[in-house]
């Protein structure tokens, strides 16, 4: 139970008689009115209180599907009204500590012998099992002078994944351009594979008549080529020490995984094998490719429970390990940090033994907040009322930073002249510049 403001707003009243009888009566009769007023009051509090039934409100929390990490997503409370009167609630989730939630209480007024539901957003961090708890609840008695409070219990676990939302709307956006930029390829006879003859029309290349045919059958017939399918996409993900580090508020090797899985739907949404190996010191995690929505669903069940460690990364042993995994030419692509090309070595080295039998493709994830510092700007802050000290200090911090981009774009363009290909992209739009970026080379016919 607890007083509203109105239980305080009365107290205060009896207050006020009590002064007024002091002045106005004996003073001896002050003391008594007060304390009859007071005890009136917190009579009628105690029986605003017990009238409230917590019996009457029902509430149920919907079934928890698997919950995406750095996402909003969405938890629905439905509530029934069994009484006959209107009631003024107030809810709260007891969520996981793990999770920040918007609104994190919830409030509402409940018609007589009716339902309503509720919904807020849960913003998991971490990947992994989790338990929500009890349901608290408060109702506010008829008279406004107290609130009920209780708990339901509604112990349920849930499951945080990938970003199973942005795989969805990836997939949706696939789906479109299957059915309309494909056939455009098609027509205009971009590929390698063929994929049917048709009759010319004005304005097509004409380096794609098929002259045997056209000979045979006594009229102009274009060839009709379509990018090849069945290629191999073998996809490497750095677990070690540099992915731990926390950007935007996710792990580096969440961004990754991410970028991961998005690309794997692309691949196999594109006809293509698609293999995924995890590695820090090994090559810890190999799932070999595989064509078919089945294997997204396998590499989904794989990759969820899987953290990364504190040990540094063996890009040498790890390329060792695909090579001789994988014989046929394939498109590798690796996605890591880049600091600098001293501390990169290993990875200019790894990367560049992939060439010319595969297509190598170095992908590192960019920290804005370094970006912001070699800029100049303070998150949350401002130059301005800084002492000598701090403006010191800020200028320490953007020479560092501005050295630590040069440096890295130094390693990036080295190995852009070794014949890797590169992305250099943000944390938050790296899956889609990355799928973009392949689709760019399906298209191209680079592999």
């Amino acid at each position: 139970m607890a007083p509203t403001g109105r239980v305080y707003g009365l107290l205060l009243l009896g207050l006020g008689t009590a002064v007024f009888s002091q002045v106005t009566l004996q003073q001896s009769h002050a003391l008594p009115i007060m304390l009859a007023w007071d005890g009136a009051v917190l009579l009628l509090m105690l029986l605003d209180s017990w009238r409230v039934k917590p019996s009457q409100i029902a509430i149920q929390r919907s079934a928890l599907e698997r919950l995406s990490i750095g996402r909003g997503n969405p938890v629905e409370l439905k509530l029934v009204n069994q009484s006959g009167k209107v009631a003024l609630l107030q809810v709260q989730d007891e969520f996981p500590q793990a999770f920040s939630a918007l609104p994190q209480q919830l409030e509402l007024k409940l018609p007589a012998n009716a339902s309503q539901t509720l919904s807020y957003q849960v913003l998991p961090s971490q990947r992994g099992d989790y338990n929500f708890g009890a349901i608290r609840l408060r109702q506010l008695g008829v008279w406004g002078l107290a609130w009920r409070s209780w708990s339901v219990p509604q112990a349920q676990a849930a499951a945080v994944y990938p970003d199973l939302v942005g795989l969805k709307a990836l997939s949706i956006r696939l789906a479109l351009q299957n059915t309309g930029s494909l056939k455009r390829a098609q027509r205009l006879g971009m590929g390698t594979e063929f994929a049917e003859l048709r009759e010319y029309s004005i304005g097509d290349d004409s380096r794609l008549i098929d002259w045997k045919a056209t000979s045979r059958r006594s009229r102009l017939l274009l060839r009709v080529l379509e990018p090849e399918r069945e290629q191999t996409l073998i996809l490497l993900l750095d677990s070690g020490r540099l992915m731990t580090a926390q950007v935007q508020g996710l792990a580096r090797f969440d961004w990754g995984m991410n970028a991961v899985l998005a690309l794997a739907l692309a691949g196999l949404n594109r006809g293509d094998r698609v293999g995924v190996g995890l590695f820090d010191r090994l090559l810890h995690t190999w799932i070999p490719p595989e064509r078919g929505q089945d294997q997204l669903s396998k590499i989904i069940d794989r990759l969820t429970p899987l953290q990364p460690s504190l040990q540094e990364p063996d890009y040498l042993g790890a390329v060792t390990a695909i090579t001789q995994q994988q014989a046929r030419r394939a498109l590798v692509v690796l996605i890591t940090d880049v600091i600098d090309k001293t501390a990169s070595a290993e990875l200019l080295s790894a990367m560049t033994r992939l060439t010319p039998r595969y297509l190598p493709f170095c992908v590192a994830l960019r920290d804005p907040q370094i970006e912001r510092q070699a800029q100049g700007a303070q998150p949350g802050s401002s130059q301005f009322g800084l002492s000598q000290s701090g403006l010191a200090e800020a200028g320490y911090q953007q020479a560092v930073a501005l050295d630590l981009l040069s440096q890295r774009q130094i390693a990036l363009e080295t190995l852009k002249q070794k014949g890797v290909l590169i992305l250099d992209a943000s944390a938050d739009q790296l899956s889609d510049q990355l799928v973009e970026r392949y689709l760019q080379i399906k298209r191209r016919s680079q592999l």
